[in-house]
């Protein structure tokens, strides 16, 4: 009899009439001003911004300003084409491609590996002192990495240099070196980041389930059976997605990095897009070309941007992990 007249207050709960919502609830106004800061600082330094790529397509004058400024030839694409067609266009493009490629590949699958291996350490507290060793370069500065690099390398005490002298090598500074700087540079890169990005892998293995190890474990199958048929798929969809993004800053390597290791000697084998367009935005002598500077940039972000959408494409058609 209680459980019926229980059962007939909810009932008459239910029937009431809902109260009506504010509108501000509606609009979820509370959501939408506490991200408005967050979108008025993109909208500012992301996006109002974009207005002065019209300089690309001018022989942008400080005086004239930036609307007012003369178009150039060929319909504003002047710029473009001089770039496409300087003597040293293809030069740029390689090396960029070169550090950029090996990056991505190194950069995506040792981290991968560096996880797998680690997630494998039953000790915890063994693995903690593991992880906090991997993630101390990280926060090294890049100015203070590339110090070090050229500390390591000097032809007279570098210990790097006097190990490889001890192997049968020259004395040589590698820093200099225009065959050594792609290899200085993924290397060195790999030192510094390789713990650190390893963490989301790392993190992703941490909610695999753990009853899908004992089942392997019933079956027969040993460590190195379990990592590639349950660790490995389970990290393979955030894989796929860092590889895709990656690929979209193909043609957008490190300026930081690559600008403080460059010298006179590697310069052949160090000059990359963004290098070059700082190179031009402020010359040691001469004036400086914004406006083929701007138009270069335009040109790398473009290809990017097209590259992006082939990588995320082809990826969608192959598996079915894509970012859209």
């Amino acid at each position: 009899m209680e459980q019926s007249v229980m059962t007939q207050q909810e009932i008459n709960r239910l029937s009431q009439t809902p109260k009506k919502r504010s509108f501000a609830s509606k609009i979820g106004l509370p959501l939408i001003i506490m991200t408005l800061p967050t979108v008025i600082y993109i909208f500012i330094f992301s996006y109002l911004p974009l207005s002065g790529l019209i300089i690309a397509f001018k022989d942008y004058n400080a005086f004239q300003g930036m609307f007012n400024s003369p178009w150039t030839s060929m319909s504003g694409f002047q710029h473009f084409y001089d770039f496409i067609h300087a003597s040293n266009f293809w030069t740029i493009i390689v090396n960029t491609l070169k550090l950029s490629l090996l990056s991505i590949i190194f950069n995506t699958i040792c981290p991968i590996i560096l996880a797998l291996i680690v997630n494998e350490i039953p000790y915890k507290r063994y693995k903690r002192v593991v992880q906090t060793i991997m993630y101390a370069p990280y926060f090294l500065s890049i100015t203070i990495l590339v110090g070090m690099l050229f500390v390591f390398f000097d032809v007279d005490s570098g210990i790097f240099t006097r190990i490889l002298v001890k192997l049968g090598m020259e004395p040589q500074n590698l820093m200099e070196n225009p065959d050594a700087f792609s290899a200085i540079y993924v290397i060195s890169g790999l030192w510094q980041g390789l713990g650190w990005w390893s963490i989301v892998y790392m993190g992703t293995l941490s909610n695999v389930d753990p009853n899908l190890h004992d089942a392997a474990i019933i079956d027969g199958a040993g460590k190195l059976r379990r990592i590639f048929t349950v660790n490995f798929p389970a990290i393979l969809p955030m894989a796929v997605i860092m590889f895709i993004m990656s690929i979209g800053n193909i043609l957008t390597v490190g300026f930081e990095k690559v600008y403080l290791m460059q010298t006179a000697r590697n310069l052949i084998s160090s000059q990359t897009i963004s290098t070059y367009v700082y190179a031009i935005s402020f010359p040691t002598y001469g004036q400086a070309q914004f406006s083929y500077a701007t138009a270069i940039g335009l040109f790398n972000s473009i290809i990017n941007l097209f590259i992006l959408c082939m990588a995320n494409f082809v990826s969608r058609k192959v598996s079915e992990y894509s970012l859209w």
